[in-house]
């Protein structure tokens, strides 16, 4: 089973293909039949847009490798990883925050899906419920309390792994 951020970035890669080997060859004809090249905005944006899709294609591509590295079995359990769910406590302030763990391309810091390469998503990883965790944030130092954590594997229904 792939990951999910795996499978969206296999889906837009396929999307950019598409537009680089179907939209864009129309564009630029299209354009080409209105006269000189030289002085045409529609042709010379179209060839941006080439450019731009080709530099985008390589760069998920190479992600993907890089995330292929990733499986599922190699995520760790019973610890803070990828997918997990964490519950903290702000040891000054004593609020509870809950944040995902994901890869940067899922952050969304609305609903609280952090990157595990920012600095809260560094400083607990690899940690369980009942650890302090100390966070070098641009404001300052913050001290938090894993409270509460659900693993991916959990998350997915799989307590032990059978992959």
């Amino acid at each position: 089973m792939e990951l999910p951020v795996v499978i969206r970035l296999k889906k837009e890669l396929q999307e950019l293909r598409y537009d680089l080997t179907v939209k864009v060859p129309k564009e630029l004809q299209e354009a080409a039949a209105h006269g000189d090249l030289s002085e045409n905005a529609e042709y010379d944006a179209a060839k941006a847009r080439q450019e731009f899709l080709k530099a985008r294609i390589g760069q998920i591509e190479n992600r993907i490798r890089e995330l292929s590295m990733y499986t599922l079995a190699s995520i760790p359990h019973g610890v803070v990883a990828y997918g997990s769910r964490v519950t903290v406590v702000d040891d000054e302030e004593g609020t509870t925050l809950e944040y995902r763990i994901v890869f940067p391309e899922e952050v969304d810091a609305a609903s609280g899906a952090i990157s595990l390469s920012s600095p809260i998503g560094r400083a607990l990883l690899n940690r369980e419920v009942g650890d302090e965790v100390e966070v070098l944030a641009p404001g300052g130092k913050r001290s938090y309390q894993i409270v509460g954590l659900v693993t991916f594997h959990q998350a997915m229904g799989h307590t032990s792994g059978e992959y």
